[in-house]
């Protein structure tokens, strides 16, 4: 894995400042500490950090065709290199290495833009054509890889893998977007394409962006998850071909010239993914995890039973539940608020992996792909729910049952879980936008001052999921829903954790569950393949039975947590009254003080559990004092 940056004049062939374009490239230097390369031309700088898997002794960065006439710098991995290398060849192509990154110049000489869309693998990179004068860069379906981008005042095009590397040029400026913060505020993240800075962006995941100089530019889209409903397979047929699919998006994955392992929680997804391993490695799968004392968090046994099964050579190492000294750490890991504490234990578990490999495989992407989260099962009830009553019926009614609730413990039981009536008085998008908010709509109106509201001028962070709700490609209301995850969730928050907690060991993290061939052909299943009553994830679970006990497949579901409510009134009880009540949060003026002392004191007293919206604040906090 690698991290890349580039310089290009938008105006005209002014000389690249290489000791700039060296300070951007170098503060990614986590991401790519094997070697570095620097290329500039007249009017283009380009930069890359590499990370060396495959091909060790060549494929250095930035890298060109035959002629020199194009060139590029590139993030990831693409696992069909060998067969389009191959058609690449017999177009007449000529090859000097043996890596998948020379694939990507004579790709783009060959197919043009439309290249992209034979990559199979997780990607971000930038081709230069000085033929054409053709600045060209894409991002991977799924956003597995990050890019990020923005104009400087001085005319110039810049990019970069982390925010760190656009950062570190001084005419980007370090602007809050307001509605960025609101964003973070609802989501604990800042979904695609915003950053948290104005005029900064992330190029969204399935999307390419070609660039000529004088022009103006937009970002489209190359790929969407289909969601076609297909009726024509029985559960048995899926099945046998799910073991199949996934065995051959594990298989691509495990080409590499460096120690290769696989995370191994104790849960579903990455079980699967460690039996499929020990299917097809000659050796013994290096598996790792990590253990917590306190058996509510603690998933170290299911790991240890599928280790024994396979006989893979699993380290483990116990990680105190109240380890808190990473937390400061966080904000200059991810350059912006980020707001998921399991971002903890993830980088811990990262740490324990890279010393034992280079490449690991995970199972992250098999809650979006086969219905997992639990949110989605309290979905389809409150769906069934709403497609009974009409809404001019059903907003009053809910609205003002929830005024009373909790004390209304009469209520079916599924209205006293996590869905709420309040959720149930919002139409389908707002209702699961309620359910998956870190503030609910009504917290954020009395955390935000009178003067940040006014600079929102009516911005709402639900706009985010009704711009991709209005895209979507199906009104099945779990599909639906797994779609919007996939567009927000997945890479604002799950893939974001995953690529910084690995590149900040040096580590490369492959995730099989999120080949987009796999994902096609999943989205495309009946729903009830996936919920099937109360149990998420049932295809996939069935389908592993010959592999996996039951004991590992069908426990309850428990997540990555840490205990931020004790931290909260424990530990850490006067560092998140400091945090939350700091100077940097006062001055900044988005803050109702007052209520923030409320959330402090209820939640400390036992009155409410505040901890998701506290931890939030505390990492505005830090990412105000640490990347402003």
């Amino acid at each position: 894995m690698c991290g890349i940056v580039g310089l290009f004049d938008m105006r005209d062939k002014r000389a690249i400042d290489r000791e700039l374009l060296s300070r951007m490239n170098e503060a990614q230097h986590h991401r790519g500490p094997d070697e570095g390369g620097l290329h500039c031309e007249p009017g283009l700088g380009f930069g890359h950090r590499r990370l060396s898997i495959i091909d060790i002794s060549s494929g250095q960065q930035p890298l060109f065709n035959s002629d020199n006439s194009v060139v590029v710098t590139f993030n990831g991995e693409i696992y069909n290199f060998a067969d389009l290398r191959r058609e690449l060849t017999a177009l007449g192509y000529p090859f000097r290495t043996h890596c998948d990154t020379e694939i990507i110049v004579y790709a783009w000489q060959a197919w043009g833009e439309s290249c992209v869309e034979r990559f199979r693998g997780m990607f971000a990179f930038a081709v230069w054509d000085r033929n054409q004068e053709v600045l060209f860069l894409a991002r991977d379906r799924l956003g597995i890889k990050p890019l990020y981008y923005a104009e400087t005042s001085d005319g110039h095009f810049a990019f970069s893998s982390e925010l760190k590397g656009l950062l570190a040029h001084p005419d980007v400026e370090r602007r809050i977007d307001p509605t960025a913060a609101e964003d973070y505020f609802a989501y604990g993240y800042v979904p695609d394409p915003k950053t948290i800075f104005d005029r900064i962006y992330k190029l969204s995941p399935g999307h390419r962006l070609t660039i000529r100089r004088g022009q103006r530019y937009q970002a489209n889209q190359y790929w969407d998850i289909p969601f076609v409903q297909r009726q024509d397979i029985s559960e048995a047929q899926a099945s046998a071909e799910l073991i199949e699919r996934l065995r051959e998006a594990v298989r691509i994955r495990l080409v590499a010239d460096v120690p290769l392992g696989a995370f191994l929680s104790g849960g579903v997804d990455s079980s699967a993914i460690v039996a499929m391993m020990a299917e097809l490695s000659a050796e013994p799968v290096n598996t790792c995890s990590i253990s917590f004392g306190d058996p509510k968090y603690n998933e170290a046994q299911y790991a240890q039973q599928v280790a024994e099964r396979y006989s893979t050579r699993h380290r483990v190492e116990t990680v105190d539940p109240d380890d808190f000294s990473l937390a400061d750490q966080l904000a200059g890991l991810y350059d912006e608020p980020y707001a998921d504490s399991s971002a903890l234990p993830t980088y811990r578990v990262c740490e324990l992996a890279r010393k034992q490999v280079t490449v690991v495989l995970s199972g992250d992407g098999g809650d979006e792909n086969f219905a997992g989260y639990r949110r989605y099962r309290w979905h389809t009830y409150e769906e069934c729910m709403r497609s009974l009553l009409p809404s001019t019926l059903r907003s009053p009614l809910f609205a003002l049952l929830s005024s009373v609730y909790p004390k209304a413990d009469w209520a079916p039981k599924v209205f006293r879980a996590k869905s709420t009536f309040e959720a149930m008085a919002r139409d389908s998008v707002a209702g699961y936008f309620h359910s998956v908010s870190v503030m609910s709509d009504s917290l954020r109106a009395s955390v935000f001052s009178e003067g940040f509201k006014s600079e929102l001028q009516g911005y709402s962070a639900i706009d985010v999921l009704r711009r991709h709700a209005d895209r979507a490609p199906t009104r099945d209301p779990l599909s639906l829903v797994q779609y919007l995850d996939m567009k927000t969730y997945l890479p604002g928050d799950i893939l974001t954790k995953v690529d910084r907690a690995s590149m900040a060991h040096a580590l490369e993290v492959r995730v099989p569950l999120l080949d987009h061939e796999l994902i096609e052909w999943i989205s495309n299943l009946p729903p009830e393949f996936k919920l099937k009553g109360r149990e998420g994830k049932y295809l996939l679970k069935k389908s592993l039975e010959p592999y996996l006990p039951n004991e590992v497949l069908y426990r309850p579901k428990m997540g990555f947590a840490v205990p931020l409510a004790n931290w909260f009134r424990g530990s850490l009880k006067r560092r998140v009254r400091e945090s939350v009540l700091s100077p940097a949060m006062i001055d900044c003026g988005y803050f109702d003080v007052d209520f923030l002392k409320r959330m402090l004191d209820q939640h400390q007293s036992g009155i409410k559990d505040y901890s998701a919206s506290l931890w939030s604040l505390l990492m505005y906090d830090s990412f105000l004092r640490q990347c402003l």
